[in-house]
């Protein structure tokens, strides 16, 4: 498996054969970048663009580390080819906040001390505010379900589902009897 910043032979460096100029949005800003079009999304995000909130996780698309907003909905970097995400808006956590400060996820996953290791932080803020844009007040089995293919191995679940509550404006439910 490769490491967190590794990227396939010909990815990123040196010009190949197969390199083309690739026009990416990403947080607003333009980019043209010389690539192979099947390049990972996350390793130009990372590689080329130092950009450090995706993270390298299981490179499948199955744990959600490498999730970033295309056009506003989830995507999984470390299986998507930079070719397919020109001409869309790339946001990654880095892109979230604004001159007046955080996005209201961070800010609650701030609150709620949902993070331990960080490393799965990035997919569960992205994940959750690709959910809250498209439905600003879900149920807690909404926010279960959106979030259920993002891994965390630390075990702070019950302050994640706390933060992305916490962001919708949504009270804490009744416990279970």
């Amino acid at each position: 498996m490769m490491g967190e910043g590794s990227a396939p032979a010909g990815a990123t460096g040196a010009a190949g054969p197969r390199d083309r100029i690739v026009r990416l949005r990403v947080n607003g800003e333009e980019h043209a970048l010389r690539v192979p079009p099947e390049t990972r999304l996350l390793y130009v995000l990372r590689n080329d663009l130092t950009l450090n909130g995706p993270k390298f996780g299981c490179g499948l698309g199955e744990c959600g580390a490498c999730t970033v907003l295309l056009d506003g909905v989830a995507a999984r970097a470390c299986i998507l080819p930079v070719r397919l995400a020109e001409g869309r808006a790339v946001t990654t956590l880095e892109g979230l906040a604004d001159e007046t400060g955080l996005h209201p996820v961070q800010q609650a996953f701030v609150e709620e001390q949902a993070a331990q290791c960080g490393y799965c932080l990035n997919g569960m803020i992205m994940t959750a505010v690709a959910l809250l844009d498209i439905n600003p007040h879900p149920t807690e089995a909404q926010i279960r379900d959106a979030l259920r293919y993002n891994l965390c191995r630390c075990g702070t679940h019950i302050e994640i589902l706390r933060a992305v509550r916490r962001a919708a404006g949504a009270p804490e439910p009744e416990p279970r009897a």
